[in-house]
């Protein structure tokens, strides 16, 4: 057959990808007469970035120009603001990018057509299984408690001699519970040292617990372990795309050869640096934040709801059937939340009044879930 007789349908993709969940982005809310709209479906920061930032954004000219591959002056205040080495700090397209430069460079196919594993909790981040099945590898889902927790003790029993990369994600997204330093600590001694250990901190700068696990310090003591952030959540930049991983030189050694040329541009480099220059009047607008979320966690167990700890810009509802019907009705009240199948809801925390919206909602929904 020539090209000219080639058929679209005639081309297929790596059987891996008909076998992968499409990735399904927040909705935004639908236009209900009489009422403002919000969006609490895609986790985003509702405060748009410092003043300093928006005017660095505003100078920015040089757009003819690629932009730094190595973000040197991003790594150069990460490294002053986490007190590490610049060379363990490797950017990528948000934390994402981050991910998917690691995941390509420690798990895929092996020589004998046998694929790696990775080991993740589930339900969490809704872009695990896509990114560990493009990197070729396998995933092995640990189921979560009923109270949205890791299931360290499951997860270890799940390491074979094919594991090659371990996911936690604290605090847990969608459900809210973050992971202990001790608990953290001591599961990363029960695995084998060569498997590396992904601390997927997307939402640290709002996390409370006194107890919380540090990725930067299990950095620090275990060779094995990357960290994952992100200035997409805290410092409201998620349209900009950059993130990072922090690790070891025997890991990052690896990363930097795997990393996307040119994944952050010279407007998110910027931006970044300037917000970590401006770091205190992020973290009074986080801290607004997490007191609309500690009210509307408030909120909901005062009306009988039960909701996992929640220590990231979100809470987690555990509808179960119930979820799509309450999406939609969400949506009849002009906000837009998150349903995951027959699992549950998520629900950003937004503006003052869509949170108020949402416990109002709340109050009149005649199902308010238990723990399973």
């Amino acid at each position: 057959m020539t090209s000219s007789e080639t058929t679209a349908g005639s081309v297929r993709p790596r059987p891996v990808v008909d076998r992968l969940p499409r990735y399904a982005a927040g909705k935004p809310p639908v236009a209900v007469d009489g009422l403002a709209s919000y969006k609490l479906s895609s986790n985003e920061n509702p405060l748009p970035p410092i003043p300093a930032v928006a005017e660095a954004i505003a100078a920015q000219t040089d757009f003819n120009r690629y932009p730094d591959p190595l973000t040197t002056k991003l790594r150069a205040a990460l490294a002053d603001f986490l007190d590490v080495p610049a060379e363990d700090i490797v950017t990528g397209a948000g934390s994402l990018g981050a991910l998917n430069q690691l995941l390509t460079t420690f798990a895929g196919q092996n020589d004998d057509g046998k694929a790696d594993e990775v080991i993740y909790a589930w339900r969490s981040f809704e872009a695990y299984p896509i990114s560990v099945g493009l990197a070729g590898a396998e995933s092995v889902r640990i189921p979560l408690t009923p109270d949205g927790r890791h299931d360290l003790d499951a997860m270890v029993a799940a390491v074979t001699v094919r594991t090659k990369v371990i996911l936690l994600c604290t605090p847990n997204n969608p459900t809210g519970p973050i992971l202990t330093a001790e608990e953290t600590e001591r599961f990363i001694n029960a695995v084998p040292s060569d498997v590396v250990v992904v601390i997927d901190e997307a939402y640290q700068e709002f996390v409370r617990a006194e107890d919380a696990v540090d990725g930067i310090r299990m950095y620090r003591k275990y060779p094995n372990v990357v960290v994952l952030r992100t200035f997409s959540k805290a410092h409201g930049l998620a349209g900009l795309r950059v993130g990072y991983s922090v690790s070891q030189p025997e890991l990052t050694q690896y990363l930097r050869v795997a990393a996307t040329p040119f994944a952050v541009s010279q407007i998110a480099e910027q931006a970044a640096v300037v917000s970590l220059q401006n770091f205190d009047q992020v973290v009074e607008r986080v801290q607004s934040l997490v007191d609309e979320r500690d009210r509307v966690t408030a909120g909901l167990r005062e009306l009988g709801w039960f909701v996992p700890e929640a220590q990231g810009n979100f809470v987690w509802l555990n509808l179960g059937e119930n979820s799509t019907e309450f999406a939609q009705l969400a949506g009849e009240h002009a906000l837009s939340v998150r349903a995951f199948g027959n699992e549950g809801v998520r629900v950003s925390i937004g503006e003052a009044e869509a949170n108020t919206r949402f416990l109002e909602l709340c109050a009149i929904y005649t199902k308010p879930p238990q723990r399973s």
